[in-house]
């Protein structure tokens, strides 16, 4: 059975003629109404009937319809799937990032896309997996570290690290909170496997400071939570939640601040794809969250 013979019977189903559907596939009646014979005799049933001259589907025609035209559209599929990858287009993305990313940052990226835009698919990058998810089947990776040399990377924000404090906290008045007196509150931190808690422990120890009280969480949004019942600071990287006032935590080179790179395959079919789709997201972070957020050059 030859996929251009289903499509034939599609063809003379939906027109109603043989010699209608002729014209449309662009081949003779004669050779057409063949070609459906020679269909009939391959699948052993009779697809078609004459009743008062008319050409009409048969019970087993009618219940064939069906399965024919699933599969002329599954070969059209496979043969623009085939296309897109030939000329390294994406028809969907697979993207996996942290979970605070995927919420403040790809979400709403996500929210600009338009019909044109490949579908998305998202998941969590857990804390300790590095880039090892491009070898399972990611697209693009959103982390907070430098790649190693061999993948394909963009650097797509350097995005401050808050210290987050209730509206009637004293802290609340001012727009930086320095790190040295960060260090003698009551902390809320992530827990030491999360990239915001490395880089906090690297300023810490470059200063030469200790914690002096430390509450650990798996979840920004519950340390947050935890801030907003007036049990200490929450130091996070998402948006604010609860009401609290964001404080950039200052240190002698400026501000704490986490690095988001985007990296994909360099040998992937759409590596230039995902780079243009890298420099999408940087544009959109920095128009969201102001040029302060831009990758330096």
């Amino acid at each position: 059975m030859e996929l251009r013979t289903v499509r034939y019977f599609v063809a003379v189903a939906d027109a109603g003629s043989v010699t209608a559907a002729a014209k449309l596939v662009h081949i003779t009646q004669p050779s057409l109404s063949r070609q459906l014979h020679q269909l009939e005799h391959e699948l052993g049933l009779t697809l078609f009937t004459q009743i008062n001259g008319r050409l009409v589907l048969t019970a087993a025609g009618r219940t064939f319809l069906p399965t024919a035209r699933a599969l002329t559209l599954a070969a059209d599929a496979t043969k623009s799937a085939a296309a897109d990858i030939g000329a390294g287009r994406l028809q969907s993305i697979s993207i996996v990032a942290p979970a605070v990313t995927l919420i403040d940052v790809v979400s709403p990226f996500i929210a600009t896309f338009g019909p044109e835009d490949p579908m998305p698919s998202v998941s969590e990058l857990h804390a300790g997996q590095g880039y090892g998810a491009l070898e399972r089947g990611a697209d693009l990776v959103l982390g907070a570290l430098p790649p190693s040399a061999d993948l394909a990377h963009s650097w797509v924000a350097q995005l401050p690290i808050y210290a987050y404090v209730r509206p009637q906290d004293p802290w609340a008045r001012h727009d930086t909170l320095p790190l040295e007196d960060l260090a003698e509150e009551d902390l809320l931190l992530l827990t030491p496997d999360a990239h915001i808690r490395w880089i906090l422990d690297a300023a810490m120890a470059s200063a030469a400071l200790s914690y002096r009280s430390v509450k650990e969480f798996t979840s920004s949004q519950v340390a947050q939570a935890v801030a907003a019942s007036g049990r200490g600071i929450a130091v996070v990287s998402d948006d604010a939640r609860f009401g609290l006032h964001g404080l950039r935590i200052g240190i002698p080179t400026g501000s704490l601040r986490l690095n988001l790179y985007a990296v994909w395959n360099p040998r992937h079919h759409a590596a230039e794809t995902l780079a243009e789709f890298a420099r999408s997201l940087s544009t959109y972070v920095v128009s969201h969250y102001g040029q302060d957020v831009a990758p330096s050059r």
